[in-house]
């Protein structure tokens, strides 16, 4: 593939046609040599093998069918206590990108940082802190061309089953642009992350890593970052770091 839009966007932008992990492979890179990975390093992959999603689960994307982009971020001003927004930041840009590529379609943000579209999966994102916090890795899978008997779950979708054809390169550079606006401004782009997240105001449950769950109302984002959910019968809200959140249906 040629990515001439999306390196004009990078600081420094690399394609390989497969590799196991991108995030793996700039966290070490830009460990070992940090002053030749600036802010916005990127590394994409046609395919990746041992990619790795939230909860420590396999993260595979076949190969010309999807991309695995990995993205080092610096972002001035932005103190470590901040960091934890970055993921949700990166879904947003995310979102926007494929909004962009789907203007028919209803693309939401599902906290923390699923973009689906029409309730199906078209894209996940997992963050990386390099080695003394100075900086974050952000990778992201989106589906390209895969058919439907190519997809990983059920519920998940493609930009080409959606009735998209931008190219590889033009999807990227759009995500890369609006990633890279994003992060100028923390105060501006939390409150696009609170606007933006679909699950916000819908009944959900989380069910978090031990199998314990709860269910309750997503009422919103505090400046951690986190998802606060207001569960019937308690008078205090509950913060959600680290869960699986469905969206129900119901009340």
């Amino acid at each position: 593939m040629d990515f001439l839009l999306s390196a004009q966007v990078a600081s420094r932008f690399e394609f390989v046609d497969q590799t196991g992990s991108t995030n793996t492979d700039l966290v070490a890179s830009a460990t070992t040599s940090p002053s030749d990975f600036p802010h916005l390093s990127v590394l994409v992959a046609g395919s990746q093998t041992a990619g790795r999603g939230r909860s420590g689960r396999a993260w595979v994307s076949p190969l010309g069918k999807s991309l695995a982009i990995s993205v080092l971020v610096r972002p001035i001003g932005w103190g470590i206590e901040q960091f934890g927004w970055l993921p949700l930041v990166a879904g947003v840009a995310m979102r926007r990108a494929v909004q962009q590529a789907l203007p028919e379609k209803q693309v939401g943000l599902k906290w923390p940082n699923d973009v689906q579209v029409e309730g199906k999966k078209i894209s996940g994102i997992l963050s990386e802190l390099l080695p003394g916090a100075t900086g974050v890795v952000i990778g992201a899978g989106i589906n390209l061309t895969l058919e439907k008997e190519e997809l990983p779950i059920e519920a998940a979708t493609s930009l080409l089953l959606e009735g998209s054809q931008i190219s590889g390169d033009e999807f990227l550079a759009s995500y890369l642009s609006e990633l890279e606006q994003l992060l100028n401004d923390f105060d501006e782009v939390t409150r696009s992350v609170r606007e933006e997240c679909s699950t916000i105001g819908l009944n959900v449950r989380a069910i978090f890593p031990d199998g314990s769950e709860l269910v309750g109302n997503a009422c919103g984002i505090d400046d951690s970052g986190r998802l606060l959910i207001a569960v019937p019968g308690q008078q205090q809200l509950t913060a959600v770091s680290a869960a699986d959140i469905q969206h129900l249906r119901h009340n």
